[in-house]
């Protein structure tokens, strides 16, 4: 079974920057598309950003365009969010998933696997 743990939640500023990170184990990275998702206290979960297997490929929420940046490095078997200019509205519990994502927006994505998620939780 694939593994994922995220890293790097916690409580910032508004305006500040966060990096989360998240690890897989039992599984080889590069076999799956990676996606990051949020889930804000009483509301649904949000897509936030996707990346295909080698990395070519990239998506990303309305609200997160030109804020958060999603890499990987299939070699640590890693997938990163980098969040800028951090908003109340980020606060959020925040979900690695691997899985598959189509060559385009409109076909969808699937997630296999899940993490248990990180607090990021940004303060006015």
């Amino acid at each position: 079974q694939v593994q994922l743990v995220e890293s790097g939640g916690g409580m910032v500023q508004a305006g500040d920057s966060r990096g989360l990170s998240c690890v897989a184990s039992g599984g080889t990275l590069s076999t799956y598309a990676m996606a990051w998702f949020r889930q804000a206290p009483g509301k649904e979960r949000e897509f936030v950003t996707g990346i295909s297997r080698s990395g070519g490929i990239r998506y990303y929420g309305d609200s997160m365009k030109g804020r958060f940046t999603i890499s990987r490095d299939n070699a640590k078997n890693t997938v990163y969010l980098q969040m800028n200019s951090l908003k109340p509205e980020d606060t959020a519990v925040y979900y690695c998933g691997a899985g598959w994502l189509s060559n385009s927006y409109a076909g969808g994505y699937g997630m296999n696997y899940w993490g248990k998620g990180t607090l990021v939780t940004v303060s006015s």
